[in-house]
């Protein structure tokens, strides 16, 4: 790999990652002199000023994953990025760098990378074999290169003789220390920049830290437009093929006018037609080209190239204070003064009087040499000698095929790949991240297919390994153990499930069905994983080598995750039709303790989908205990205790069995001896549980109905507080109790709820996924007081999906007026809500806590005889021990 700039640790990453999926041995050498790879010239830059020019959202090195590098960043620093971000350059470097490093430590069991901090020089190839010079004067042979070189280093071929070869013409502004002399010079002095695209942007905001007076000259004297500060969405144009570039100019011209009266702004037309750029000029002749290039070329970079909208309100603001002065026009003549400072002539492009500086740098912000005739870089110029590689389109970059290198002859006969910039010729649009991602897994595909390293099967074993249920797995037999090991512990509701799943994707880089629970869990459970990342990587290992279970089961996290909620339950329930034996699928199905489950779906209820499926189960200890608590989510509670011990005498340490059976005890008004219950199986074998702090919310809520307001204050310290439980946990379990002991006066002082927000994901409280997680992130501003909170989930919640949308929001609004002590005003609220409340998902006690707040509402607004009321509904659903239970609640109250 030559270059380990953005384009060459884009390769990279897909190459290791690429290997390690598939078991393949693979030596990569890094050949580039800079101190760290991933940074290059554009992103080594310090100076914060010097911001991407496109939004983070766009900025993911991975195609499949366009939100990494926003998630990055939210990981190192900036919890608050978004993707209409434009972030400083430098921390762009640092991704790249950090991905490229976990990319090469992940593959380490079969990729080897060795970096070597120098320049390749010289490629001759021998039997195959490349030769490829470093500038160190050793030599490295190998299968085959990358060229990823990036942009060539700007010409100086504009420069009058007078200037060329002074030591004041700055002829690279990103070489490494080009700078060093006008920042280090004391003295501010004016500077002149040839150039007024966004490198002269960068290098002006540079000095303009010093106090210096610059100005720039180009022939149009034009700086880049700049984004909008909200982009509106881009506008995909009408079909544009076929057209001469005449047409395809009027077209263009239409569709913008298109975008100015949708939008009020031309920037919707121009992004929409970045997907189509490489294929339009491909279309046009190399006639067509050339006029392009000297009729639109300077308009076109103008607008397509823009500064981020904080850059652009500096260089305004260096404009108005006469510290930025353009001019349209070119250097003429230069000479040197007595004092070393340089006398330049500008020619004016209208043809008016030249214009006469005195400064005291000429900096060079042409751009980089576009034509591969005009390299000094010794590598490319031996490729273009010895006819491994002749000129692209125009004499632009050099000629490929899908990437690699067209020699003389007109065929690609070497494994010699390049991407990015050598590719403007063919491509024109080609080196922005967008574009570069694309072709570096391009390129990975084609080097590593020449290699000889096709996707690969599983390992071959005698008998292959299956899952839990049966289903054969594509992995080898210890990353299928720890598979099963993680599943087992999934289904168990035990501790320990992502650490297993983790080394199962450890030692399967390429299993899919693993990397998809990853996500899956991620996605539901807040879990540390990275959900995109993990599923990229399940939907490449499926496509790669994967059975139709897996694949299936791989497409109904992806829709889940990706997807609206009614095409996850979609999938997922054609996924049982077609595997009703899959225990995994079962439980992400079910709602009960783990998973949020499936909706009502024509009819088609979770307690259906578990009748369905019982042949397939032969009444198993999971199945049963998934139907323990359906049937006291029905009411059938002597029959749902009686499934769940039968559960538990096979299985103790089941946790969906002992939840069922927790319910059970709640609803029949069992208190004393389902704490009791409770206290006990935690301590033996529910003491490795995954949901410890549910189930001590369960005995919490026994411990509330029995007046033991103490001993609801202890066990919250005990087991329930942010020193002991967090994230999504602490907001369904903690927030939840911490309002219930508020409304029935069972917290003595005021409730710790801050405290416990604190520990909560800040996307779980703003922005929740699913219903169920927006309906207790609700109870929790609500307990926390905080309006404004409850007004930006409202705001969330209206965007969101249906329940969201019909039940949060509202509930939400509700709430702010709860706060507000406005009773008359938030029980409407709060009632509406109650009969489609069910569609949020969870058990009947989770979202008892709205009718509980319906209860506070109308007892503090002295409508008594209406809370009476709601009582007595109460009465109607549970049976004589339930009764009593609520008569001490209607006195309390």
């Amino acid at each position: 790999m030559v270059g380990a700039g953005a384009a060459g640790a884009a390769v990279a990453v897909q190459l290791c990652e690429t290997a390690a999926r598939r078991g393949s041995q693979l030596d990569i050498f890094l050949v580039d002199p800079a101190p760290e790879a991933g940074r290059g010239t554009a992103y080594s830059t310090q100076d914060p000023r010097h911001r991407l020019n496109v939004p983070a959202g766009n900025m993911s090195c991975y195609p499949d994953d366009p939100g990494h590098f926003v998630r990055w960043l939210c990981r190192h620093g900036e919890p608050g990025a978004t993707a209409a971000d434009f972030v400083p350059r430098h921390r762009y470097g640092s991704y790249l760098a950090d991905t490229l490093g976990r990319a090469i430590i992940a593959a380490h069991r079969t990729v080897r990378v060795r970096r070597l901090r120098t320049r390749a020089v010289g490629l001759a190839w021998q039997d195959g074999t490349a030769a490829v010079a470093l500038a160190d004067g050793t030599t490295v042979s190998t299968d085959a290169v990358v060229l990823a070189t990036g942009p060539h280093a700007p010409g100086t071929g504009w420069a009058p003789d007078g200037l060329r070869g002074s030591e004041r013409l700055v002829a690279d502004p990103w070489a490494p220390g080009a700078l060093e002399e006008i920042l280090a010079d004391g003295c501010p002095t004016d500077i002149l920049l040839v150039g007024t695209g966004l490198t002269a942007v960068d290098v002006a905001l540079t000095a303009d830290r010093l106090g210096h007076t610059v100005h720039a000259v180009s022939p149009s004297g034009r700086l880049p437009q700049a984004h909008a500060v909200a982009p509106p969405p881009a506008l995909a144009p009408e079909p544009l093929r076929g057209l001469s570039l005449n047409g395809l100019r009027t077209a263009v011209l239409r569709h913008i006018g298109r975008a100015v009266r949708a939008h009020g702004d031309w920037r919707p037309g121009l992004d929409g037609l970045r997907p189509v750029t490489a294929a339009l000029w491909a279309s046009l002749t190399s006639d067509e080209r050339a006029e392009f290039i000297r009729r639109d070329g300077s308009l076109w970079n103008n607008h397509r190239h823009r500064m981020p909208p904080v850059t652009a309100e500096a260089v305004d603001r260096m404009r108005r204070m006469r510290r930025l002065r353009l001019y349209a026009g070119r250097v003429t003549a230069a000479r040197t003064r007595a004092d070393g400072s340089l006398a330049v002539r500008l020619s004016r492009t209208d043809g008016g009087a030249p214009h006469d500086l005195s400064v005291g740098w000429v900096v060079n912000c042409t751009g980089s040499v576009p034509h591969a005739v005009d390299t000094a870089d010794p590598l490319w110029q031996s490729l273009l000698d010895s006819g491994a590689a002749v000129r692209g389109p125009l004499g632009m970059g050099v000629a490929t095929d899908d990437g690699r290198l067209v020699g003389t002859g007109g065929r690609a006969h070497l494994p010699l790949w390049t991407l990015g910039a050598p590719r403007r010729g063919e491509l024109w649009e080609t080196t922005a991240m967008p574009e570069i991602r694309v072709q570096a897994a391009a390129v990975a595909e084609s080097l590593l297919a020449h290699l000889g390293v096709p996707p690969a099967p599983a390992p071959r074993t005698r008998r292959p390994p299956s899952d839990l249920s049966g289903y054969p797995l594509h992995t080898h037999a210890a990353a299928a153990s720890a598979y099963r090991s993680g599943v087992a512990r999934l289904l168990k509701v035990k501790a320990g499930t992502e650490t297993a799943l983790r080394r199962a994707v450890a030692l399967d880089p390429g299993f899919g069905l693993a990397h998809a629970v990853l996500a899956l869990i991620g996605h539901e459970f807040t879990a540390g994983t990275d959900v995109c990342r993990s599923l990229a990587d399940a939907q490449r290992s499926v496509r790669e080598r994967g059975s139709d279970h897996e694949r299936s089961f791989v497409d109904v996290v992806s829709r889940r995750v990706q997807g609206t909620p009614e095409e996850g339950d979609a999938a997922l329930l054609r996924h049982l039709a077609r595997y009703p034996g899959d225990a995994l699928a079962l439980a992400v199905a079910v709602p009960t303790i783990a998973f949020s489950g499936v909706r009502d779906l024509d009819g088609t209820g979770a307690a259906d989908i578990v009748e369905r499926t019982a042949a397939a189960h032969s009444g198993g200890w999971f199945h049963t205990s998934l139907l323990a608590f359906l049937r006291q989510e029905q009411g059938r509670y002597d029959e749902a205790g009686q499934l769940a011990e039968r559960a538990l005498a096979v299985e103790p340490a089941s946790g969906h069995a002992m939840h069922a059976l927790t319910h059970v005890h709640y609803e029949c008004g069992h208190h004393t001896s389902g704490v009791a219950r409770i206290d006990r199986w935690l301590g033996s074998h529910g003491r490795g549980a995954a949901h410890r702090a549910h189930f001590s919310w369960h005995a919490a809520l026994h411990e509330l109905v029995l007046g033991n307001s103490d001993a609801v204050h202890a066990r919250f310290i005990a087991q329930l507080s942010p020193t002991k439980v967090s994230g999504i946990r602490a907001l369904v379990d903690s927030c939840s109790l911490l309002w219930r002991a508020r409304v029935t006066d069972s917290w003595p002082g005021p409730i710790p709820v801050d405290e416990v927000l604190r520990t909560v994901p800040t996307d779980a409280l703003e922005r929740p996924v699913t219903p169920f997680t927006a309906l207790h992130a609700a109870v929790a501003h609500l307990a926390a007081g905080d309006v404004p909170a409850l007004h930006r989930l409202r705001g969330h919640a209206l965007g969101a999906d249906l329940v969201q949308r019909e039940v949060i929001a509202p509930l939400c609004e509700a709430f702010s007026h709860l706060v507000m002590a406005d009773w008359d005003e938030a029980i409407p609220g709060i009632e509406q809500v109650l009969p489609t409340l069910r569609t949020v998902g969870g058990s009947a006690a989770q979202r008892e806590i709205v009718e509980e707040t319906l209860l506070y509402a109308l007892v503090s607004a002295g409508r008594c005889e209406e809370a009476a009321t709601v009582l007595t509904r109460r009465l109607d659903r549970r049976d004589s021990a339930a009764r009593r239970l609520t008569t001490r609640e209607a006195a309390r109250l």
